[in-house]
């Protein structure tokens, strides 16, 4: 039980009295009246509407509803001819139920408006009904209506209930009976809707009973044994819980439908109770005057004064307090709560806002430090997270400047995602306060709304507090959970020694450089990142080593190999890591990995041979370092087995063919090593023949420069010339080698005998001897050569004038053309035909057939065409002075 004595007030909402509209001529401020006579009312679909009882002055008659819309323009249309006693208009439905008397005595009358249809610009009146339990006439106390037009109930002075289940605006398809019956008048009834449950509770003045609708005979729970006077009860809205408030004169109870829920001790005689957006008014006779019966009638003495009061019952606190001169009713509507006295006055009180509300209050809450309180009240007033924040801050710096540090972290934490974390940071940095730090750290970052720094003075926190466990606990979280930037974790780990805990984290969230590292650098743990790297995707492998390989190399030479071999051939990572990451068949460039064997040889042999072996198309610099690596074992090999096997695998890699793009680059390498059959086989291959002959001549191999000349002087003359000279230079008795080299030269008359005399005439041991055939065989030669010429010159001759004759005979005398055939097609020649002066006669059918030119001789033109060929080739090379020239 809360007394309310002790809960404090507050002034949420501004009092104002109703003022009539200004009039054409701009006059106004009156306060606006309503008519004489209301004693009931009710509000709902933008109108406040009111019911009277009493004739009013001059004439006007009783029995009529009132509307009054936001304008304040007032009308009104005769319900019943005596009386309005009750109004019930609902909230979602343009739909007014009231209860009246059209006659004397006891005959009260149910009347169902539709207020959107007119009958006569009246409403629509659609069921008129007789309120009555059983035969028995008595007066009605209450009255209530569903909202979803199934259910109407009316509560009677004998204590009786009359429900009507169906449809509460016709007549036949409705059903009415006697839900409920007593000795205790009828004060207050209310539906309540859960779902698809429906209950009804009923209240008297003595007791307070449920019945559940939804269910078939309608069950009857008694919820308590004491009860209220007349509009003393009402609903509360979902914040609440639809509770069923109860207004006693000691207490205020609050009741669901299986059971009793909390009570307020609110004192004093209770004469009207409403809920409104989550307050409870409560009209209550002002203590300074007399009480009046518990179960009140209509009317009441002008002079009473009565309090109303505007609780919150969720913060405990009294929003508003005023007195008021005899309440008829307080009505809400157009989001303001309307006051209607029984001068005929309306008094509205319009509820502060939100803002102002919170300020007030949190000022003088604050100056008590009563920060919960403010809490509360912005909770329920619902106030934006900034807001609130603030409130947590102040909160939490009050907690502090007391020294209560763990309650003041408890209330930063509440401002995480508000409050700057510095803020709060900065205040317990000290090492005293580095728990308070570690829960506030560990908060924000379950909010993932922690930064890199953040994260490093957590786990620095935790290291300081050699908290293992909470440290294995925050790394350890599932992938999907992680709130800190695992990067900046790792490195805090490894710069406070935690190694394996940064190498979980490295594995766990695949940072696989900051793994390898720790791993490499910190823990030495060769063989496990070589295991790593092994099972990582081919892009990261491929990548890593060639960042670490040099240092895996030095460590674990053999294991290292063989990764790069299968990394370099066909990769596929090791262990279960499988996913579209793991590329099938990929192979990595092994030339790039040359570098990683710098100081292992043997292994980078091996490497080589492999790649070689395994895949003929690896990248020349694989051939290139491999011919490299075995000419370098073969020069510095002492023993002559082992050499000459060097030897051959040298020449046979040189003889794979790989090294016609890199040819010079190939005999660079093989002079340096003064790898003699590599150099002749390289000059053989890039047809260096010259080059051959002088490494012989070099090497005074007279024999081998012969063989060089035999075997490609054919593709290169001047061998024979070149050698001609180079024995003719020699003072040595070289008259075999001159005498082989002349019989060539005299073979395929590669030089003139002149220059062949001037050759050898520096040579002091060469004597005519040695020339004497090849002079002699020249001569003979040359003068076969003489007699063939002017035999040939005197055929021209003869020629030449046998030719200017027949010319001369064409131009002195007439041709006659005596042929009888065709030349072509050799049939007997017909007209028409074609004659040339060669003596060729042809059809001219077959003229034009095979003809190439109209003007020459199908027979004589290929003759022809040679001896122009001639004539013209000697006309191009008759001012070609510098080839003749070197001809001579």
């Amino acid at each position: 039980m809360a007394a309310y004595l002790q809960w404090r007030r507050f002034v949420f909402f501004d009092r104002e009295t109703v003022k009539e509209p200004p009039g054409p001529d701009g006059a106004g401020g009156k306060p606006f009246a309503l008519p004489p006579g209301i004693a009931v009312c009710d509000s709902g679909r933008g109108n406040l509407v009111f019911g009277d009882i009493r004739r009013g002055r001059r004439g006007r008659a009783a029995g009529q509803i009132w509307f009054l819309p936001r304008s304040l323009q007032l009308s009104s249309f005769q319900a019943y001819k005596l009386r309005v006693t009750h109004l019930y208009q609902l909230k979602q439905h343009s739909i007014l139920v009231s209860v009246g008397e059209d006659e004397e005595g006891i005959n009260p009358l149910v009347k169902v408006w539709n207020l959107e249809k007119r009958d006569g610009g009246n409403p629509l009146c659609t069921r008129i009904f007789p309120a009555i339990p059983g035969n028995k006439p008595t007066v009605v106390s209450c009255l209530t209506v569903h909202e979803n037009l199934n259910f109407m109930a009316i509560g009677f002075a004998d204590g009786s209930v009359v429900l009507t289940k169906g449809d509460i605006t016709r007549d036949r398809h409705s059903k009415t009976q006697i839900l409920h019956e007593g000795s205790y008048p009828v004060t207050g009834l209310a539906f309540r809707q859960s779902g698809k449950t429906t209950h009804l509770f009923v209240v008297t003045t003595e007791n307070i009973q449920c019945y559940m609708l939804s269910v078939k005979d309608y069950p009857r729970l008694e919820l308590d044994t004491h009860g209220c006077g007349l509009r003393c009860s009402s609903l509360s809205d979902p914040s609440q819980d639809l509770q069923f408030i109860v207004a006693g004169n000691e207490c205020v109870y609050l009741y669901q439908p299986d059971e009793r829920g909390p009570c307020f001790a609110f004192e004093g005689q209770k004469l009207i109770v409403h809920w409104y957006r989550g307050y409870l008014i409560i009209v209550s006779k002002d203590r300074k005057t007399s009480p009046k019966s518990e179960f009140a009638g209509n009317e009441a003495q002008n002079s009473d004064k009565q309090v109303l009061n505007i609780y919150d019952l969720c913060n405990k606190f009294i929003a508003y307090s005023s007195i008021f001169d005899d309440i008829v009713d307080v009505l809400a509507e157009w989001g303001s709560l309307y006051v209607l006295t029984r001068d005929g006055k309306i008094h509205v009180l319009q509820e502060k806002d939100t803002q102002t509300k919170l300020e007030a209050r949190k000022s003088m809450l604050f100056r008590k430090n009563l920060f919960e309180m403010a809490i509360n009240l912005a909770k329920s007033h619902h106030l934006d997270s900034d807001g609130l924040s603030e409130i947590f801050r102040q909160y939490g710096d009050h907690l502090y400047n007391k020294g209560n540090h763990d309650g003041a972290i408890q209330q930063y934490i509440r401002t995480i995602g508000k409050l700057e974390p510095s803020y709060v940071i900065r205040k317990f940095l000290d090492a005293q306060r580095i728990h308070n730090l570690t829960a506030y750290l560990q908060t924000l970052h379950l909010q993932s709304l922690a930064n890199a720094d953040h994260t490093t003075l957590l786990l620095n926190c935790y290291t300081k507090l050699k908290d293992s466990s909470k440290l294995e606990e925050f790394i350890k979280t599932s992938e999907s959970e992680v709130r800190f930037d695992v990067e900046t974790a790792i490195k805090v780990l490894r710069q406070a020694g935690y190694y394996s805990h940064a190498v979980y984290l490295a594995e766990k969230h695949a940072h696989h450089e900051w793994y390898l590292k720790i791993q490499l650098e910190d823990i030495k743990n060769y063989q496990e990142a070589l295991r790593y790297i092994g099972k990582l995707p081919f892009d990261q492998a491929e990548s890593n080593m060639k960042r670490y390989g040099k240092i895996l190399m030095h460590h674990v030479p053999n294991e290292t190999t063989e990764l790069l071999k299968i990394l370099c051939t066909d990769y596929q990572p090791s262990g279960d890591n499988e996913g579209p990451g793991m590329l099938e068949g990929k192979k990595a460039n092994s030339e790039e990995f040359i570098p990683v064997f710098a100081n292992n040889s043997r292994e980078l042999k091996a490497f080589l041979e492999h790649m070689t072996e395994v895949q003929a198309d690896s990248p020349q610099g694989v051939y290139d370092t491999l011919l490299e690596l075995r000419l370098q074992n073969w020069a510095h090999e002492q023993d002559e087995q082992i050499k000459e096997k060097l030897h051959n695998e040298a020449l046979t890699l040189l003889k794979s063919g790989r090294f016609k793009t890199v040819f010079d680059k190939a005999l660079v390498l093989c002079q340096m090593h003064n790898f003699k059959d590599g150099v002749l086989y390289l000059y053989e291959q890039g047809k260096l023949f010259q080059q051959i002959m002088h490494y012989h001549m070099q090497n005074e191999q007279y024999k081998k420069v012969i063989e060089v000349c035999e075997l490609y002087g054919d593709q290169e003359a001047c061998l024979w010339e070149q050698a001609l000279g180079y024995f003719a230079r020699k003072e040595e008795d070289c008259k075999e080698y001159i005498a082989a080299v002349l019989k060539h030269i005299e073979n395929k008359n590669l030089m003139p005998p002149l220059l062949v005399v001037q050759t050898l005439a520096h040579n002091s041991t060469a004597t005519l001897s040695v020339i004497k055939d090849y002079l002699v065989n020249k001569l003979q030669k040359q003068s076969r050569q003489i007699e063939q010429d002017e035999q040939r010159i005197q055929k021209y001759r003869e020629e030449t004038t046998r030719i200017r004759q027949e010319i001369e005979e064409l131009k002195a005398s007439p041709k006659i053309f005596q042929k009888t055939k065709c030349s072509i097609c050799t049939s007997a020649l017909e007209l028409p035909s074609v004659h040339f002066l060669c003596g060729h006669s042809f059809h001219q059918h077959c003229f034009e057939s095979y003809s190439e030119s109209d003007s020459e001789c199908p027979t004589c033109m290929p003759e022809n065409r040679k001896v122009m060929d001639m004539i013209r080739a000697q006309e191009q090379k008759r001012d070609l002075h510098d080839q003749f020239q070197h001809q001579v």
